[in-house]
């Protein structure tokens, strides 16, 4: 595990890249009967013949396997807590994809009311094997300083 970043150990353009992971048929199915039971994420056939031309992932399933690789691959102290997002899908992550998260730092603005922490906005991609990005986000974290030593 990485040392844990603080504010003042950040700095615009910083990178963090994660592990990759795989996802299957049956992990999209799986997440889209509890939380996106649509067709085109769960039968195969129904799929072929939807916008996307075959079984795709819930962009809320990409998104929470996003979240899993950033947690460990953006090692925030006091973890990754955040305070607003845009998020985009460019393309659909299908069966079989290998899913990594390329992270850039943005933009970091200390706090004025609350000198212990600040937002730090933060670009992560989602890029399936091929390179292609299956998410956009672009995110605001709140990133807490070093404690003072007393």
């Amino acid at each position: 595990m990485p040392a844990r970043l603080y504010l003042e150990d950040l700095h615009i353009g910083d990178r963090f890249s994660s592990q990759a992971t795989t996802l299957d048929a049956a992990q999209i199915k799986a997440f889209a009967t509890q939380f996106d039971p649509q067709p085109f994420h769960l039968d195969e056939a129904a799929a072929e013949q939807s916008f996307f031309g075959g079984l795709a992932a819930s962009g809320w399933h990409t998104a929470a396997l996003t979240m899993r690789l950033l947690v460990e691959s953006v090692p925030l102290h006091g973890g990754l807590i955040g305070a607003g997002s845009e998020i985009t899908w460019p393309q659909p992550t299908r069966p079989g994809d290998q899913l990594r998260v390329e992270s850039e730092v943005l933009e970091i603005v200390p706090s004025r009311s609350r000198p212990d922490r600040g937002l730090v906005t933060c670009q992560s991609l989602t890029l399936n094997q091929n390179g292609d990005v299956v998410q956009r986000s672009v995110a605001k974290l709140l990133a807490f300083r070093r404690p003072q030593a007393s």
